[in-house]
C-alpha cells in the first residue's frame, strides 16, 4: 500500500473536503484517485515575544532561558535555523561571562529579533525574512530590486563587521 500513496506536501487549504475533491479530480490523471487524507490548514503556535523577549532571545525574567524558531514568531527556514543559531551563541557567551549579541537591525537577523521584540503587542503576528523590517536606506534615484538588495546585502555587511569590531 506505500508504494500507491502519495502525500501533496505543502496543500495547506481552508477549502473543505468536498471542494478538494471536486478541484483534485479536475488535475488530469486524478479524475478517479482515491484521497486518503485531504489538505488543511496549520497554524504555528507562537508566544508574545515582544513581551516575554529581548533581542538576545532570552526571556524578560530568566537570564539563562533562550528561545528560537518559530516559536519566537519568526518565519521561514532560514530565520528560524539563525535565531537558534544566535541563541546557542548567546548562551555561551553568557555562560562565558561575555556580553550578548545584539544584532544591528541593518542584518536581517537583526531586523528580525528586533521585530519579535518589539512589535505593537496587539498587532503581533509571525514573520519572515523580508526588506520591509529593514531601516530604510536614503538614495537619490529609484533603483530597481537587485540593486537594492545589493545595497542592502553591502549595509548589513559593514554594520555587523563594525558591531563585532566593537564587540568581540
Amino acid at each position: 500500500m506505500a508504494g500507491s500513496l502519495y502525500n501533496i506536501v505543502g496543500f495547506q487549504t481552508n477549502l473543505k473536503f468536498p471542494e478538494q475533491r471536486r478541484v483534485l479530480r479536475m488535475i488530469p490523471g486524478l479524475e478517479n484517485a482515491e484521497f486518503e487524507r485531504y489538505g488543511q490548514m496549520h497554524r504555528n503556535t507562537f508566544i508574545v515575544s515582544p513581551k516575554l523577549l529581548r533581542p538576545t532571545l532570552q526571556h524578560t525574567s530568566r537570564d539563562d532561558l533562550f528561545f528560537a524558531g518559530q516559536i519566537t514568531g519568526v518565519e521561514g527556514y532560514m530565520g528560524n535555523i539563525a535565531t537558534g543559531l544566535l541563541a546557542g551563541v548567546n548562551m555561551a557567551r553568557l555562560l562565558m561571562g561575555k556580553p550578548l549579541y545584539t544584532l544591528p537591525c541593518e542584518t536581517m537577523l537583526g531586523a528580525l529579533c528586533h521585530y519579535v521584540t518589539h512589535a505593537d503587542l496587539k498587532d503581533f503576528q509571525p514573520m519572515k525574512a523580508n526588506f520591509g523590517i529593514l531601516p530604510e536606506m536614503q538614495h537619490d534615484k529609484k533603483i530597481g530590486k537587485r540593486e537594492k538588495g545589493q545595497m542592502h546585502a553591502e549595509r548589513a555587511a559593514r554594520a555587523l563587521e563594525n558591531y563585532l569590531q566593537e564587540n568581540p
